[in-house]
């Protein structure tokens, strides 16, 4: 079996830079290439400019394999053969309904990106399947908890795969921020892999066996657990999901022919933590990242706690709330979750006294980067779609480098043992 992947939702290629180890020096770009990126997928719907997509060319050069296409008008038979297919997909809701002449059967929400990925199981089939997005994902929506993580695990099982899933918190295992995603691992019913992991418990898998549990240890305490199946034999197809299923799925767990066995874990905290401090640049930096002094008050209000009467249209009176942020930021632990609004005026950017100057200001772009463990300047690209504040926007998208790197080592080894 040979060691190719399919990147479907690229960004700025943080897959590919984890699993292959990518360096940058400012001009020239590194990559080991463990894994041989053979096709890729960036589309902004939202944009007349391709920022994210004009950053992943620079970096790995333009191919007709790189494809800035939307997804949905991409027919998935033309997509290479791959053995491991990757993405960090948006969170959407995924209900589904029958067509009102039940001619095309079951059809998810119109422009739902799941569903893109559900045709490149169906007709591809990639033995591997490794997927990232926020941990809400498993607790969506408000309304049915656990609705739209059981489609998806349901749509997997009909395409012949089984799924480990697991909330890491990136900063537990060393890494330089606290964010906090859900990676969803599935193999398909022919690899060696699949064969093996079937013997064993559900607890050997979550515990100690499974791919999350070898590169991201927990403890071994019992702290809460549930059951489920979502097979033919409790729900006759997807739609009774969508209608039906309702459901509380802990941080971690699996799903072998629609039996879901799914734990609250808690992670062995990695004793080497990297810190907000340990990122930050400390040459001078620019300027116009301080904080000048006539918005000191601002930035003062937006971190502190506060209480503020509102109003509903109904005119019911309420409150909101929030408690206090530091300000500035801690630099001896890790940093916050990055959002896409990084460096704006808000609640949410960090904060830092300045290592050379001592003064308060925001972040760089640079450091934004690290914080994602990226190549410094990854984003810095001679592309008009690409300002700083598109920099700032694509990290706050972007995933934690590190992570998807040890998953990628790792499945190195899984693929080895399939030949």
């Amino acid at each position: 079996m040979d060691k190719t992947v399919v990147e479907l939702f690229a960004g700025v290629g943080g897959f590919r830079c984890g699993f292959n180890d990518v360096e940058f020096d400012g001009n020239n770009v590194t990559e080991k290439e463990n894994w041989k990126f053979i096709w890729a997928n960036q589309w902004e719907p939202s944009t007349k400019t391709q920022a994210a997509f004009d950053c992943y060319c620079e970096r790995f050069g333009k191919s007709d394999n790189h494809v800035c296409q939307d997804i949905g008008k991409i027919d998935k038979t033309t997509i290479p053969n791959h053995t491991v297919l990757v993405g960090g997909f948006p969170c959407q809701d995924y209900s589904v309904a029958r067509s009102l002449s039940n001619e095309k059967g079951i059809e998810g929400k119109k422009g739902v990106l799941w569903w893109e990925i559900a045709e490149v199981l169906e007709a591809k089939q990639p033995p591997f399947v490794l997927l990232e997005n926020v941990d809400r994902l498993l607790r969506s929506p408000s309304t049915q908890r656990g609705r739209d993580f059981g489609i998806m695990l349901r749509t997997f099982m009909d395409n012949g795969y089984a799924v480990e899933w697991r909330v890491i918190n990136a900063a537990e295992y060393g890494f330089p921020q606290k964010r906090r995603r859900v990676f969803i691992f599935a193999y398909h019913k022919s690899t060696n892999y699949y064969k093996n992991i079937v013997q064993m418990s559900s607890e050997q898998i979550i515990h100690s066996k499974g791919i999350f549990a070898v590169n991201f240890p927990i403890k071994q305490t019992h702290l809460d657990e549930g059951h489920s199946d979502i097979s033919s034999k409790n729900y006759e197809d997807i739609v009774y999901i969508s209608d039906e299923f309702d459901f509380h799925f802990f941080n971690a767990g699996c799903m072998i022919d629609g039996a879901i066995d799914t734990f609250k874990v808690e992670a062995v905290q990695c004793k080497n933590i990297t810190t907000l401090g340990d990122v930050l640049e400390t040459n001078e930096v620019d300027e116009k990242y301080y904080l000048l002094d006539e918005k000191l008050e601002k930035w003062e209000f937006l971190k502190g706690s506060k209480k503020i009467e509102r109003t509903k249209p109904n005119g019911e009176k309420y409150y909101f709330s929030e408690g206090q942020l530091a300000f500035p930021d801690r630099l001896d632990v890790p940093a916050r979750t990055m959002l896409t609004s990084e460096s704006t005026t808000n609640r949410s950017s960090h904060v830092v006294k300045d290592k050379v100057s001592g003064n308060l200001r925001t972040l760089t772009p640079v450091e934004a980067e690290r914080i994602q463990m990226f190549p410094d300047n990854w984003t810095n690209i001679e592309s008009k779609a690409m300002t700083e504040r598109r920099r700032f926007f694509m990290m706050g998208n972007a995933l934690v480098v590190g992570v998807v790197g040890k998953l990628g080592h790792y499945l190195e080894k899984i693929v080895a043992d399939e030949n």
